[in-house]
Parts: structure tokens; sequence; C-alpha cells
């Protein structure tokens, strides 16, 4: 388990910049949660199965539960909570830290740097941990949330020297991790070979997200090059899928 081994002082970004061990995030979008007693026992499982990362954003956010969600989390496990954005109103100073997300695989100028403007000034008043990510999101096979919401086109599956040079450029321009997504329910995930195109253009922590639904698939996306795999849908179906997945995962780190 990365956080709990890493010396208190560091951040977040330190921890998987400095780490070769392979990490499991759990994704939680609070518009999915219609039962906190069911939350409860999905966090039950990731601190019983120390779940590295919890992630927490969505889409919209459109059922109130925002602020609840994550003081849920922080009351029911010690696994830091990092924000996961899906606009620039998903900021929570009890989070951890953040992913700063710009979106270098579309051309859509507001998630580029527009929305990055408006939440600055919050950001730096709540002082949490901001991470400059270059969010890449990857043909999956379904027309996702986040396709359209960002009314971009994602990168070809099969086009994996567009993402790598996209992640490149990402690198060059300071960003300090890189997220490739094939989106919230793809029909597949990131391919290995994308993936793998991915590390050995960049010396960046990379997470690998959208699509993941069995430990194998996991496991191949972290032999591929991904730092930190993000399964959320899957678990949202099935939370006693993140006692295997976890177990596959750390099982690589040893």
């Amino acid at each position: 388990m990365l956080y709990l081994s890493a010396m208190a002082h560091q951040t977040i970004f330190n921890q998987l910049a400095q780490s070769t061990q392979k990490c499991l995030a759990v994704l939680i979008d609070p518009d999915s949660v219609t039962d906190k007693h069911a939350l409860d026992k999905t966090l039950a499982l990731c601190q019983a199965n120390q779940v590295d990362f919890i992630l927490v954003g969505g889409s919209l956010i459109t059922n109130g539960f925002w602020n609840d969600c994550i003081a849920q989390i922080k009351s029911c496990t010690q696994i830091p909570v990092v924000l996961f954005p899906g606009n620039n109103m998903q900021i929570h100073q009890d989070a951890d830290a953040i992913l700063f997300l710009s979106l270098i695989s579309g051309r859509n100028a507001d998630l580029l740097i527009g929305k990055h403007v408006l939440a600055a000034p919050e950001l730096k008043r709540t002082g949490i941990e901001v991470i400059p990510t270059g969010y890449l999101l990857i043909e999956g096979g379904s027309s996702s949330s986040v396709l359209y919401m960002s009314n971009t086109m994602p990168i070809p599956k099969n086009k994996s020297s567009i993402a790598a040079t996209t992640a490149m450029a990402g690198e060059m321009l300071g960003l300090k991790t890189i997220y490739m997504d094939a989106g919230s329910g793809a029909n597949w995930p990131v391919a290995s070979d994308m993936i793998q195109a991915v590390r050995k253009a960049v010396q960046l922590p990379i997470f690998v997200g959208g699509g993941i639904r069995t430990p194998e698939q996991a496991v191949a996306a972290c032999n591929a090059g991904a730092n930190v795999v993000v399964v959320g849908n899957a678990f949202e179906q099935n939370p006693e899928l993140i006692q295997r997945i976890a177990e596959a995962v750390h099982a690589l780190n040893n």
C-alpha cells in the first residue's frame, strides 16, 4: 500500500514519482451513489484491501451529495482522497489533492486552460495539493459522458503514436502526470500497446482508467506501464471485485 509506506511529509505526487509500486485507485462518482450504506460497504472494502487512492468526481454532480460524499469517505477510511473533477466547481478543501486535468488530447480551449483559470483562485484558497495532469481521452467503444460533455474526439484506439506524442508534448509543457481514459463504462480498456507507447515516451506517472472490469485487465495495464489503474463502474456494480483486483495489482509489487 503506497501511502502507508511513504514518508508523511511527502506530497502525493512525490509518492507516485519516487515509487515503482503499482497502485489501485477506486473512482467514486457522487451522482452514482444512491445508498449511503452501500457506499459504507465499498469504503470498508477499500480500507480492508489497502486501496491506494480514492478518486472523487463525475461529469455533472447533480444530486447534492458532493460534500457529504467526501465527508463520508474521510470518516470511513484513511485513504488519500484525490479529486478527479468533471468541471471547475468540483473542488473541496478536505480533499488531499486534485488532478488538475488539461484535456490535451482534444482541441477544446475551455478544457485545455479556460476552466482552470476559473478554478485557480479557489484551489489556491483551499491549499490542497494540485497535480497538473495531461488528460488523454482514448476511444473506448461507447459514447461516454466525458466524450459528450467535453465535445472532443477521442484518440483512436489503434493510434498509439498519437497518444505517445501527445503525452510527450504534455511532459514538455510541464505537466506532472498523464491520465489515459477510455471513459466511464467503456466497452474496452486502453490497449496495452498504447500504454506501452506512452510509457516509452514519458517519465511521468501514468493513470489508466475506463473499461477495466477484471483483475487480468488491471494487471495488463500495469504490466504495460501504468503506475495507477483506476476502476469505477465495475466496483459500482460489484463492490466485492475490489478485493480481487486489489490483490492482483498489489501482487505485482512482491
